[in-house]
């Protein structure tokens, strides 16, 4: 097998992601403090609330006016916790973008900041099939798709995302996917990627979000099936041939997959 069967854009991509890994495992072992942060946050090694995280979000995040208007709408929500943390957003849509994109899954939507993060920057023929079962939680970010002039681009499916994913392969677009984003129930995060892997087109991106998972990972409990399942995937994605793989330190941890 040659040694890049993807696209230029993807090589480059991983080669980028890489470096940057490697180089902050380079700082890490020299301020190891910097790396892990906040031993409790649940959202980010580096501390959500630390002084390094708030630093890379001066100096990195680029945020469009109406999503930073939907992050804070989120924001006081209950269950705030649950939206993908906007650096992590931002790298989603770089991807997107980087790619070329025109396709995209989301299983898991929650208010639809990553959606409506990722509609941004789709061709205007693009469009992002968005799954989830409780649309109370979308109807905070519906409004705000229309008002950033998206709305036509998202295919909003509630239903089991099982059934979306079964119904898309059965009319026949396995493999006519640019990019998958998986951010829901864990227990099914294992189904989740292998029809995604049917669906996503040689050079695609598979983004699998929470495999750290509050640093539960480290000692998963007999009793607890979501940490099993993200545990026993993460082993799985490590000896996939199908994919090659970078698992990433940043929000609660997430492993990008890419078809090769």
């Amino acid at each position: 097998m040659p040694l890049f069967s993807v696209p230029k854009e993807v090589a480059v991509g991983t080669a980028m992601l890489g470096v940057a890994f490697a180089t902050g495992m380079l700082a890490g072992k020299r301020y190891p403090s910097l790396v892990f942060g906040t031993p409790k946050s649940s959202k980010s090694i580096i501390g959500k609330s630390g002084p390094l995280w708030q630093y890379i979000l001066d100096h990195s995040l680029r945020e469009h006016p109406i999503l930073k208007k939907l992050r804070l709408l989120t924001a006081d929500h209950p269950w705030s916790k649950m939206m993908v943390s906007c650096d992590q957003a931002q790298l989603m849509a770089n991807l997107v973008k980087l790619i070329k994109a025109k396709k995209v899954i989301e299983i898991g939507v929650f208010t639809g900041y990553n959606t409506l993060n990722m509609a941004l920057v789709l061709p205007d023929n693009g469009r992002v099939i968005a799954c989830d079962i409780n649309e109370d939680y979308v109807k905070i970010g519906k409004p705000l798709w229309k008002e950033a002039g998206v709305e036509h681009k998202i295919d909003l499916r509630i239903k089991p995302a099982i059934q979306t994913l079964d119904e898309l392969l059965a009319s026949g677009e396995a493999e006519t996917f640019d990019f998958a984003f998986i951010d829901a129930d864990k227990e099914s995060c294992n189904e989740y990627y292998e029809k995604c892997l049917r669906l996503i087109k040689k050079g695609g991106i598979i983004a699998i979000d929470n495999v750290l998972w509050s640093g539960r990972v480290l000692k998963p409990r007999k009793d607890d099936l979501a940490t099993q399942s993200i545990h026993h995937l993460n082993e799985k994605l490590l000896r996939d041939a199908r994919v090659n793989i970078s698992m990433l330190p940043m929000g609660d941890g997430v492993t990008l997959a890419f078809k090769l």
